[in-house]
């Protein structure tokens, strides 16, 4: 199933906020830094300016993640509704930035953290209500814990983009082909 592509921007994003805190690192660790994956990720609207902002989207960025570990939709489900009531939607189309035109769920004065919850909330919901929280993986690298969204037709990607897992995994499995081995990730 293809996804309008406003959903699918949130939906990466969300992955790529969850994926801040990948892998023992903490990226958001200031208003600025925050300010920046906001810039990255096109968000509109004011910037950060306090460190309680940034940890009212850390805090977020916790129920998120909780998202890839749920394959039930009513729990899912429960957990996207537990994002949506942080959040007063507000939605209106807008064709900012080349996009074309698409939603956004608030206005963009509302605080970042509304902002980042009402995008990712009703991407999820998308999920929820299509029966595709499948697309919700971690990555198959066993040295990473970061998460992906596999918006593949065939549903087949199993490597986050973070830190070049599956470059890394192919070629340790062809160095294992070429000497006769194994990997312990290939054979499962």
């Amino acid at each position: 199933m293809a996804f309008a592509h406003d959903t699918e921007g949130a939906l990466l994003t969300a992955a790529a906020l969850v994926n801040t805190q990948a892998n023992g690192g903490e990226a958001l660790d200031s208003p600025s830094a925050l300010n920046r994956f906001l810039a990255a990720h096109r968000y509109s609207g004011a910037g950060v300016t306090s460190s309680a902002e940034v940890e009212a989207v850390r805090r977020l960025r916790d129920r998120l993640l909780e998202l890839w570990d749920v394959h039930d939709q009513r729990r899912a489900a429960v957990l996207v509704n537990a994002v949506l009531s942080q959040t007063t939607l507000q939605p209106c189309l807008t064709d900012h930035d080349g996009t074309g035109w698409h939603l956004h769920a608030v206005n963009a004065e509302a605080p970042v953290v509304q902002r980042v919850a009402a995008e990712a909330g009703l991407a999820f919901a998308e999920l929820v209500r299509t029966a595709s929280l499948d697309r919700l993986r971690r990555c198959h690298a066993p040295d990473c814990d970061a998460v992906l969204v596999d918006l593949s037709k065939n549903h087949s990607r199993r490597y986050c983009d973070t830190g070049n897992c599956g470059n890394r995994q192919h070629v340790a499995a062809y160095r294992a082909r070429r000497q006769g081995k194994q990997p312990a990730s290939e054979g499962s």
